[in-house]
């Protein structure tokens, strides 16, 4: 059986609040929300995935601090991973695959359309986050 392909994603913060990117492609997925990041390459690290993903998606650099508990299914061969990271430089910016960004404070994580595979990811994120 072959393994899945990890897409990594950022729970990114800053001065509490998270940041969401509304996706601008494919149209099946425009318009909602995720978590930044991408597929990890092969051969990559994930946590290295998700600077790179950062870096090219957003525009900043950010330190990955650990794993939030979890995976989640994007669809058949592709698995979820959620990592908290701070921003280091950089102000985001949607420069790939995405037409907006919002940071959402802990009264707001809820006031965007999160992709399906992204809500019990962001939900595992409120509960890390909470302790």
């Amino acid at each position: 059986m072959t393994e899945p392909i990890v897409v990594v994603a950022a729970a990114l913060y800053d001065a509490g609040r998270l940041l969401a990117a509304r996706r601008s492609a494919p149209p099946e997925v425009a318009g909602r929300w995720e978590l930044p990041g991408g597929k990890v390459e092969s051969g990559e690290l994930p946590a290295d995935a998700l600077v790179r993903e950062l870096r090219e998606e957003l525009g900043v650099e950010a330190e990955v601090i650990a794993r939030v508990p979890g995976e989640w299914p994007v669809r058949p061969g592709l698995v979820l991973q959620v990592w908290t990271a701070r921003l280091i430089s950089g102000t985001p910016a949607p420069l790939e695959d995405h037409d907006d960004l919002r940071w959402l404070g802990p009264d707001e994580i809820w006031d965007v359309d999160w992709l399906d595979q992204d809500i019990p990811a962001v939900k595992s994120w409120v509960k890390t986050s909470e302790k």
